[in-house]
């Protein structure tokens, strides 16, 4: 017996024992079945218990009539696995199991046995049967983890019902008791079949019961819950099976199969079967339901990895229990109103999500570049609790989406969790229409939504190599996401992109970039490979749509990241190669335009100015705190009321000092030692008063988590780095080694730092791309010092979780670097951030 893992079918050619014709099985059960399978008014879960009402009262007879003519008694005949359950589909197998108390004759029960077995055979159904006494069901449930399951669902049909009622009862005490060793194991089974079959939520074919998120996953978790160890998030979870099992259904109707293959030639009549549109609805209700059961399971089996951990025993749950934790029962901080507690993400005691309505997006990228799972209850605590976000989103917003969408592979889950938990169609709109949609197309591997999030993930690895990561990034969010609506899914897409950009809080040269790169996100691919390089109007017309240098390189890096996130055979050496080649001759013709991304810092404001002279006024550092408003809310103007601008949030710090060695590691220092993330910074050298130059930085800064701090503290520290009595690299070194077990998990791209040539005249431009780190800036400033350069201005991006920092530095003679010496302090730079 096992749980209907295998069908075991009757004996080749099988006739019913002795006087019994096989060509006419017991009573009226064939015609009765027949009928109700024909029925189309008995449909869904009332059609599998009518089923299996009639099947447990044939199968009851037989054992009655044959039982009582062998004059055998202390039998039970038991239904197990799916047909435990009552849940029979018009060919699925059966699993019985007779019970006997052991007084019986040997051959008398075989001969029974053979009188229950036989007729099922006969009808062409498939068997899977055992004969056993209590205590031999119980030593079989003890080595076989599947018979085990099987028995969780048994059911009586027919004979002593102390029988059955014992070995339901031995079962569910020997599961509990055996379940922290037991609930590993059923894990790792459903991790191969997983490996085995795929995922059912992205399969052109899926097979219903077997592949990740399908029937077995449903069994699986019924199971966890009987354990009384852990329980399956409820929402939505009986009616994906039920939902699956409709399907089944109507498979086996159809084919006249005993199949679980929704094989695509079957797709459009199981569709008409169920009353559907057409097969694209079939596969994307099916795609829900599964990944309502994924998700399910996920959860799950965390709690489980989470129960036996604080039970301190030692599983094997693959994957599960070996990530880092914070010691258990130990907050760790993560971002304001985040913290890490037992290998989760989860909201802090004193976070408002009723007050804050960016929380769901900083926790979600939290726990996406910590490479942790957010906790269930958190997210739903958001999403009951979370007022929406304004139009158009606070900067924070945007860079946490940012920050989420860069942290690689990590995303895939955080982001599934999201959208399982209803935030994503909040926070997108648009996202609805392309959610679990199928991509008919055997080069995709994904569905539209899981190929848009993948293209994110393919991006992150990209960001080194373009200016803008975080245009990047979202372009490769929503590079498809006009496959929602009817047309060419490129046009439509530049609309929608254009209105989430907008949505988002960018900018309107902004938006513009990312709606480009939609409506052209497969011009590379197709001009590199069907048209003639060497025309120059093939050149011509690629420039012309792209407009810009700087849109290209994004353009570049969105057609690899597309491919790559569609599938193995999407892209290769030979199409990358004559993309490059395109690229290059496309930025040939584009090199002619000005290049106004790097810049220096511009003119002085006049409180930079006035901090400037009571720096030289004063002789030491000037510091002034200035908090940065929000762009007021429709809530605020009104829906006809077009909002303003949008100023980045934050606090802007402004320091002024004398011009010295070690100012820009040094003030860079004492912020990441006070935790604060710096967003964005100006460096500027001013002479105010002719009396020798001051440094004048101006931070766009957050706190990491908690409260500002006061600009007296900051300003004595800074002292005490200036004249070195505080160690800033020595307490950097220390926190790192405090925080060291929730270092972050994102595999980042490795730092890339260039020189810039031919930004500008008076200085040579270093530019740094890497991922932010805690430190980071004040590693680039002292690099740079040891360099021996100095720094002229600066201007300093933090795009989500990436940086890009353009510094402009001069030699000791105060002129730009040779070209030489201007690489060696590149390379020295990137190998101190290595």
């Amino acid at each position: 017996m096992t749980d209907s893992v295998e069908d075991t079918a009757g004996p080749a050619g099988a006739q019913s024992p002795g006087d019994e014709p096989a060509t006419a099985p017991e009573g009226g059960y064939p015609a009765a079945r027949l009928r109700l399978l024909q029925d189309e008014t008995s449909t869904g879960p009332d059609r599998r218990a009518a089923l299996a009402r009639l099947t447990d009262d044939w199968l009851a007879g037989l054992l009655a009539r044959h039982g009582t003519a062998a004059g055998l008694s202390g039998t039970a005949l038991v239904a197990v696995g799916g047909y435990g359950r009552g849940e029979l589909s018009p060919r699925s197998d059966l699993d019985l199991l007779l019970l006997h108390d052991g007084r019986a004759d040997a051959g008398a029960l075989a001969a029974l046995a053979d009188r229950l077995w036989y007729p099922v055979w006969d009808l062409g159904l498939a068997l899977d049967h055992s004969v056993r006494t209590p205590a031999q069901a119980r030593k079989a449930v003890r080595e076989d983890l599947k018979v085990q399951l099987g028995l969780l669902d048994a059911r009586h049909l027919a004979g002593d019902p102390d029988l059955t009622a014992t070995v339901r009862t031995a079962a569910y005490a020997d599961w509990r008791e055996s379940a922290p060793k037991r609930l590993p194991e059923l894990h790792d089974l459903c991790q191969e079949r997983a490996e085995r079959q795929g995922e059912l939520q992205y399969l052109l074919e899926p097979d219903l019961k077997e592949a990740r998120g399908g029937l077995r996953d449903a069994t699986a978790l019924r199971a966890v819950a009987a354990s009384w160890l852990a329980d399956a998030p409820r929402g939505g979870l009986e009616a994906a099976r039920t939902r699956l099992l409709d399907a089944r259904d109507a498979l086996h109707l159809t084919t006249g199969r005993a199949t679980d293959r929704l094989s695509l030639q079957d797709q459009d009549q199981v569709a008409t079967a169920l009353g559907m549109l057409d097969a694209d609805a079939l596969l994307r209700q099916t795609y829900e339901s599964a990944r309502t059961i994924s998700y399910a399971a996920d959860v799950t089996w965390r709690e489980v990895g989470r129960v036996l951990r604080a039970r301190s025993v030692k599983p094997t749950l693959r994957g599960l229990l070996h990530g880092r934790t914070a010691g258990k029962g130990e907050r760790s901080p993560l971002a304001e109103g985040v913290v890490e507690l037992d290998g989760e993400v989860v909201l802090a005691r004193t976070a408002r999500p009723e007050r804050d309505p960016v929380l769901v997006l900083r926790a979600a990228a939290a726990a996406a570049q910590a490479g942790l799972p957010l906790a269930t209850h958190s997210i739903r605590r958001c999403a009951t609790a979370n007022r929406p976000l304004p139009v158009p989103w606070p900067a924070e917003a945007r860079e946490q989406l940012v920050t989420l969408l860069g942290a690689g592979t990590h995303t895939v889950p955080v982001w599934e969790a999201l959208e399982a938990e209803g935030i994503i169609p909040r926070l997108l709109p648009d996202w609805e229409r392309v959610r679990c949609r199928p991509q008919r197309n055997p080069v995709h591997t994904w569905t539209v939504d899981r190929h848009l999030v993948e293209t994110a993930v393919r991006a992150a690895a990209l960001t080194r190599r373009v200016h803008r990561p975080d245009l990047l990034l979202v372009a490769a969010l929503l590079h498809d996401i006009g496959k929602g609506w009817p047309g060419d899914h490129s046009v439509a897409g530049e609309t929608i992109a254009r209105d989430v950009a907008a949505r988002l809080g960018f900018d309107a040269r902004d938006t513009t970039v990312i709606a480009t790169l939609v409506r052209h996100h497969l011009l590379l691919i197709e001009t590199a490979t069907r048209r003639d390089l060497d025309d120059p109007a093939t050149v011509g017309a690629v420039a012309e749509a792209v407009g810009s240098t700087r849109t290209l390189e994004l353009l570049h890096a969105l057609t690899e990241a597309d491919a790559l996130a569609t599938g193995p055979a999407a892209w290769s050496a030979w199409r990358g190669g004559l993309v490059a080649d395109l690229v290059k001759r496309v930025a040939a013709r584009l090199a002619g335009e000005p290049d106004t991304e790097l810049r220096g810092a511009g003119e002085p404001t006049a409180e930079q100015e006035r901090l400037a002279i009571e720096a030289r006024r004063t002789g030491g550092p000037v510091l002034a705190l200035h908090t940065r408003a929000e762009a007021p809310s429709e809530a605020d103007t009104g829906p006809e009321t077009p909002a303003p601008a949008q100023e980045p949030v934050g606090v802007e710090l402004l320091i002024a000092v004398s011009d010295q060695p070690g100012v820009l590691p040094a003030a860079a220092g004492v912020l990441a030692l006070h935790r604060l993330t710096v967003r964005a910074a100006d460096l500027l050298l001013l002479d105010p008063i002719d009396e020798g130059p001051v440094l004048v930085l101006s931070w766009r800064v957050a706190a990491e988590y908690g409260s500002l701090p006061q600009a007296d503290r900051l300003r004595a520290d800074l002292l005490r780095a200036l004249d070195g009595t505080l160690d800033i690299p020595a307490r950097l070194a220390e926190r790192e080694r405090a925080y060291a077990r929730r270092s972050r998990a994102v595999l980042a791209p490795p730092p890339r730092v260039t020189v810039a040539t031919g930004s500008s005249d008076t200085a040579t431009v270093i530019e740094v791309r890497a991922q932010d780190a805690h430190g980071l800036l004040h590693r680039i400033g002292r690099a740079l010092e040891a360099a021996g350069v100095t720094v002229r201005s600066a201007h300093i991006s933090t795009l989500g979780a990436n940086v890009v920092d353009a510094f402009y530095v001069t030699g000791p003679d105060g002129a730009p670097l040779v070209d030489a010496a201007a690489h060696e302090v590149a390379a020295a730079v990137e190998r101190a951030l290595q």
